[in-house]
């Protein structure tokens, strides 16, 4: 659950409810996975966005359901189909976070950025 006000928008993706359920199960598991083991030198959680998961050294989407959103972006002929998925990606792990039983705090900077508060 997302503490604050958030605006909530569409994926651009035309996929199917399937897809997109196998997506966010395989995002809920990225956000497990960081609020276990990514803490600070206080062992606090650490803030995380979109591209610590799935950009930088986590970019090789082959072989994980991220894929169908850069296929379909390329497939479509869209203006930047790697930022065109991100953005996608961005969006559903603001679903999925929302939709978590704990609490997460946010904070917008070039991505928004996400914080477990650690108790809930």
């Amino acid at each position: 659950m997302i503490i604050g006000d958030i605006i909530f928008r569409r994926i651009s993706a035309e996929l199917s409810q399937l897809q997109v359920r196998l997506i966010k199960s395989y995002v809920q598991g990225a956000v497990y996975f960081w609020c276990k083991n990514c803490k600070d030198e206080n062992g606090e959680p650490e803030w995380f966005a979109a591209r610590d998961l799935f950009g930088g050294e986590n970019y090789h989407w082959d072989n994980t359901p991220l894929i169908e959103l850069h296929n379909w972006h390329y497939e479509k002929k869209s203006d930047g189909p790697v930022n065109m998925a991100g953005r996608d990606i961005g969006q559903l792990l603001k679903d999925v976070v929302n939709d978590d039983k704990r609490k997460f705090q946010i904070k917008k900077s070039y991505t928004r950025e996400y914080k477990w508060d650690g108790k809930s």
